[in-house]
């Protein structure tokens, strides 16, 4: 009697773990739309920034923290399920299980310090914005300077004093210095970068490696990426499944220093997985352009007696 008491928790406990995983790749769902969103708004925000709508910039910032904050509550729904599917023992009574994830839901929310206005995804809203603001005044500090160069050409060809040529350049300089010269506002930092840290070793992202461990790729030129259901890494899918076999379904994960097993049926393309790799993706194209034009300011001044 006992035995089959047993056997019927268990029973009910795996179908609670069953429907707590639907749930969670229901969420995945939600969150990789939400993710999609706000890309689409961070486009929508440079194309703003570029024709100087900046209050409609700011309306759409606001929209963006609105929306990053519902990505956390989704990520903590996730977080509760999951703890709520792992400890549950059916006992004589009925279970309130709203209750039990609303319960568990203001834990996991209240063990979180992330608020929106210091998220990630916040901060590279701001940064798009801002690169595009430093774009905007390279442009016009390189039409200054080559206009400035073009006074004092004209000056020397026609046969003009050179000093006059310098006079006009000292005259000008100020003005050049007045202009935004890289992307930061009248020496503030740009968003984010004053909590540089906090935004490298954040736990908000799910990619935890930027390379397959087998094949040596970075995860933006895989062909079929998967991940770990249990441990998070990412794979490329025929690579790690030949893995998997070639250990007899008994394989650790391939990368470094992970304690980690796998499992065929538990590497998966989620979701969010291609939505990740694809800011991976832009992240990778917006840091291999020069972001920030030199100051002018750093430049050493020349010496008189040299000209």
């Amino acid at each position: 009697m006992a035995s089959t008491s047993a056997s019927r928790s268990d029973g009910v406990s795996s179908r609670i773990r069953r429907a707590a995983s639907t749930l969670n790749s229901d969420n995945q769902l939600l969150v990789s739309d939400i993710r999609k969103a706000l890309n689409l708004m961070k486009d929508i925000a440079v194309d703003l920034e570029r024709d100087n709508q900046s209050d409609m910039v700011k309306q759409l910032e606001n929209a963006v923290a609105e929306l990053v904050e519902a990505h956390e509550n989704c990520l903590h729904y996730s977080s509760a399920i999951h703890s709520v599917a792992e400890a549950y023992r059916p006992g004589p009574e009925l279970t309130d299980f709203k209750k039990l994830l609303d319960t568990e839901f203001e834990i996991v929310k209240a063990g979180s310090s992330s608020h929106p206005e210091n998220h990630p995804l916040m901060h590279q809203f701001q940064q798009a914005v801002w690169r595009q603001l430093g774009d905007h005044c390279e442009g016009l500090f390189e039409l200054n300077k080559y206009m400035l160069l073009e006074i004092m050409v004209r000056a020397a060809v026609q046969c003009i004093h050179i000093e006059i040529g310098v006079i006009v350049g000292l005259l000008t300089y100020p003005l050049l210095l007045d202009l935004p010269q890289n992307v930061h506002h009248a020496g503030q930092p740009m968003p984010g970068e004053e909590q540089e840290d906090i935004i490298m070793t954040s736990t908000e992202s799910s990619i935890k490696n930027l390379k397959c461990p087998l094949t040596g790729k970075h995860i933006t030129e895989l062909t079929e990426p998967v991940r770990s259901m249990d441990c998070k890494h990412i794979y490329e899918k025929n690579a790690i499944l030949i893995y998997i076999k070639s250990h007899h379904n008994n394989a650790k994960c391939p990368e470094s220093a992970c304690p980690k097993m796998v499992h065929a049926k538990r590497v998966i393309c989620d979701p969010l997985l291609l939505v990740e790799i694809e800011e991976q993706r832009t992240l990778s194209r917006q840091t291999a352009r020069t972001d920030v034009v030199e100051d002018i300011t750093e430049m050493e001044p020349h010496d008189e007696n040299s000209t």
